[in-house]
């Protein structure tokens, strides 16, 4: 997988307000915060998008929900929205996989 901006965020090559780590796992605050709370949770190994994912991978994709429930609840929230997107067409920006942690507002259905 190419050097992305989140690479650079995981080697600190470029600043981010981070509010989690541990050895698999990175969660930091989006610059451009879609609700009053919005968050990333990214996994440290370099997948490109969630279709590129391998059944070794089974394990890590349940612990970034872990994550996201745990800082979730950390930033206060109980009803927040899980958001991953998967390619160009999804609107997947930074090609390395990352799940959006929305709350602090309501939200309608269907989203987007």
């Amino acid at each position: 997988m190419a050097e992305t901006l989140f690479s650079k965020i995981i080697q600190r090559q470029i600043p981010a307000d981070i509010i989690y780590e541990d050895d698999q796992a990175l969660a930091f605050r989006d610059i451009n915060p879609q609700a009053p709370v919005h968050f990333l949770v990214i996994p440290k190994k370099p997948i490109a998008k969630l279709s590129d994912a391998s059944d070794g991978d089974q394990a890590l994709l349940g612990y970034l929900l872990l994550v996201a429930n745990k800082v979730a609840a950390q930033e206060g929230l109980t009803d927040f929205r899980l958001n991953v997107n998967n390619g160009a067409g999804a609107s997947q920006t930074v090609f390395h996989l990352h799940i959006h942690v929305l709350g602090g507002r309501p939200f309608s259905w269907p989203p987007g």
